[in-house]
């Protein structure tokens, strides 16, 4: 769920500012899965921009003090959250690791950086949320280090079906700064896109497995 609707908005405008996002109804991007899609997200980009990247750690910061107290750590997924861990964790003054999608193959073969002990409470941070499942197979190797994970905070979500009911069946809480239906209210009010292409946009959200760009 997302944060409140002002922050929602605020956030969206900010990402399709620095083209963090993109929107492409007519001419469509393929994603890593396979996938055609209208939109691409690399929310890397704000990194790049201070005044978006002190928006976006401190509405997090904020959020996660406010909602779960002050955690013991931040951890961060790999790759695309670690930087925005980072400064979320700098902003509240707590340590921070970072998860791998897996353990290392040499090495002390760690799959979590960083120091964690055993009945930390732990705040996850990721940048974006499509399937949910490698930011939930993050949560799985925190578990596994036996802390207490208090939720997720993320930047952006599309917002997809499959997403809720992996969040839900992993019992892990997920709150964002804003997700794809304020996005495309923005875009259509900034003059982004057109009202046509709002129709492809919601389309394609609503079965993005089989959407096409004809």
């Amino acid at each position: 769920m997302i944060i409140d609707k002002y922050t929602a908005r605020q956030t969206a405008k900010v990402l399709l500012q620095v083209n963090a996002i993109k929107l492409q109804p007519n001419d469509p991007f393929t994603w890593a899965s396979g996938w055609k899609s209208p939109i691409y997200c690399d929310n890397r980009v704000v990194l790049s921009f201070p005044l978006i990247r002190n928006y976006i750690r401190e509405e997090m910061a904020k959020f996660i003090e406010q909602h779960y107290g002050k955690p013991d750590v931040i951890a961060g997924v790999a790759t695309g959250a670690i930087a925005i861990g980072v400064l979320v964790a700098e902003y509240l003054g707590i340590p921070f690791v970072y998860v791998r999608p897996e353990a290392k193959k040499h090495g002390r073969q760690n799959q979590i950086e960083g120091f964690i002990e055993s009945g930390q409470n732990v705040v996850v941070i990721e940048d974006l949320i499509s399937t949910g499942n490698s930011s939930l197979n993050a949560v799985k190797a925190l578990k596994e280090a036996k802390v207490n994970v208090k939720g997720m905070v993320a930047i952006f979500t599309y917002g997809f079906d499959v997403a809720s009911k992996n969040f839900e069946d992993a019992n892990i809480t997920l709150h964002t700064l804003s997700n794809y239906e304020n996005l495309l209210l923005e875009a259509v009010d900034a003059n982004y896109i057109k009202q046509a292409e709002l129709e492809t946009l919601s389309d394609w959200n609503s079965n993005p497995s089989e959407w096409n760009a004809n």
